[in-house]
């Protein structure tokens, strides 16, 4: 029997844009719960444990210096960050073998984290009050009534009067049952959007140390043979733990079945020498096979100038339902920072339209005034 409860804001998906939406919302005094489907919160910033000790980031890995909201998080939630290693020359690969560059052409000046990019949205998981967070809590559909939107999950009925919509737009319109209420041309648009990082297997190779280093090699690779199309240095700071990361499209890591491993392994000894060919350790991350990331027709999805589409910019269903996702914000669209100003945009919406829930009680000296 399903459970009838109601809060002010409903946000759906606790990742980078989700998690933001719910702080700002409930530091400002509302009645929130964050519904994410996963057992775990994140979405595409995903870390897993190194074999030496540390961390490897899964999904997000970079931010940059004019990145305002990932520098304040940093600051608030008291985490570190170190440059991207970039010295050394870079390496050509195609139908001909391997060429090395002279410097390091591939590599963008950037920045990393410390611990890892999942320890941004750990942060603001912590910070949010107890029972806020529901894992594992799919929505199915979202339904009107006469004071806002009801939000239906597998066992429970949630009335509210707003909603954050945190997750990749089309992966909304494929697992949420809108029972026709959004307009005709927000859906073609929603479904239509790409996914960042959805079509994408990312691998990660650990090593006892960054030996590239030492032959005055960046870690850095452009291929046009693959499997990996380019690949970075992903070593913590000091170059410990010490790894190389890469990325592939998810039809060419499927299409190469069981052996994509030994591929990979096999490109990165083409690449970087014999040492190469035992890693401590192969993670392979494959984003288009994850449920509640990408919709089953990610690959199709390619229309780029979706991304940050004026109909997302704002809220559908009477001004009710709001975007929030990284696919949906005006600047810094796929980045770690889209989807923190993604979250803000949203919130500050929420924040337009409810009452204050603490107004400032009349005093007499200020009816006076």
């Amino acid at each position: 029997m399903s459970q009838n409860t109601s809060r002010s804001v409903v946000v759906i998906g606790a990742g980078a844009s989700g998690l933001t939406a719910a702080d700002i919302l409930t530091r400002a005094g509302h009645d929130v719960v964050v519904l994410e489907a996963r057992d775990r919160t994140g979405g595409r910033l995903l870390s897993t444990s190194a074999t030496p000790g540390g961390s490897l980031d899964l999904g997000a890995t970079w931010f940059w210096d004019d990145e305002r909201h990932v520098r304040t998080l940093l600051t608030d939630a008291g985490l570190g960050s170190f440059s991207q290693h970039t010295t050394g020359d870079a390496l050509y690969q195609d139908a001909g073998g391997v060429q090395r560059l002279a410097g390091n052409p591939i590599d963008a000046r950037s920045n990393r984290f410390t611990s890892s990019a999942a320890a941004l949205t750990d942060a603001l998981a912590a910070s949010l009050p107890a029972d806020t967070l529901r894992l594992g809590t799919p929505v199915t559909a979202i339904r009107a009534t006469p004071s806002g939107l009801a939000v239906h999950t597998p066992d429970s009925v949630i009335e509210a009067e707003h909603v954050v919509l945190a997750v990749p737009p089309a992966l909304a319109l494929a697992h949420i049952d809108f029972d026709g209420l959004l307009p005709a041309d927000l859906v073609r648009v929603a479904e239509q959007t790409p996914v960042w990082m959805g079509a994408v297997v990312k691998v990660v190779a650990e090593y006892p140390d960054a030996f590239w280093r030492a032959d005055g090699l960046a870690g850095a690779a452009f291929s046009r043979t693959g499997p990996l199309q380019e690949i970075h240095d992903m070593s913590g700071p000091d170059g410990q733990p010490a790894a190389l990361f890469g990325f592939a499209h998810a039809s060419t890591a499927r299409g190469t079945g069981p052996d994509f491993r030994t591929a990979v392994t096999g490109q990165l000894t083409q690449l970087f020498g014999p040492q190469a060919a035992q890693p401590l350790a192969l993670h392979v991350q494959d984003w288009s096979a994850e449920q509640w990331t990408s919709p089953a027709q990610v690959a199709q999805l390619a229309d780029y100038s979706l991304f940050s589409h004026r109909l997302y910019q704002r809220p559908a269903l009477d001004g009710r339902l709001h975007w929030a996702s990284t696919e949906t914000a005006r600047g810094y669209v796929g980045h770690i920072e889209g989807a923190l100003a993604g979250g803000e945009r949203a919130a500050h919406a929420v924040l337009h339209a409810l009452p204050d829930p603490n107004p400032q009680p009349v005093t007499a000296a200020s009816s006076a005034a």
